[in-house]
């Protein structure tokens, strides 16, 4: 446990300890960030990226994780244009749900969702994105099937 504290992880935290399962859907593994697919895509192509050491605020970034991060995101962002013919990408750090627990220790970590002009199809179905132009409402249901998930984790891997 001293280990992980002195690497800035924190031992009750998810994202500091995840499981296989979670990290199943790893796209991207950097020295300051890693990126998953969400599991939840209710906008296609959804991401999460996570800071590799336990901090809670942006402010706590240092230069590399600033740096790394921009180009995380350039990448990011031509990669879901490639694979998925995004219009835009929204990106949001929001770090409310750690303050609803009595001791938080919130972990800093940004959402990319991507948006759509155009319908995107995955496997057979093709998903419109009906609030292009506006901002997106959360708590919105998983849009996609385990089967369509895995396609596109496949498809935004091999552009990445």
């Amino acid at each position: 446990m001293n280990e992980m504290l002195s690497q800035g992880m924190q031992p009750h935290c998810s994202w500091c300890n995840p499981t296989e399962e979670e990290t199943r859907y790893l796209l991207l593994q950097g020295a300051s960030w890693r990126v998953y697919l969400a599991d939840k895509q209710d906008d296609i192509g959804r991401c999460i990226l996570v800071l590799n050491r336990h901090a809670g605020s942006l402010s706590d970034l240092d230069i590399a994780e600033w740096s790394e991060l921009k180009m995380i995101i350039d990448r990011l962002e031509a990669a879901v244009n490639r694979a998925f013919g995004a219009t835009m990408c929204n990106w949001s750090c929001l770090m409310n749900d750690f303050y609803k627990a009595a001791c938080p220790q919130p972990h800093l970590h940004l959402h990319l969702r991507p948006r759509y002009r155009s319908p995107v199809t995955v496997g057979l179905r093709k998903f419109r994105d009906r609030r292009f132009g506006h901002h997106y409402k959360n708590h919105r249901p998983n849009r996609l099937t385990a089967v369509e998930r895995d396609e596109v984790f496949r498809r935004f891997k091999n552009v990445l």
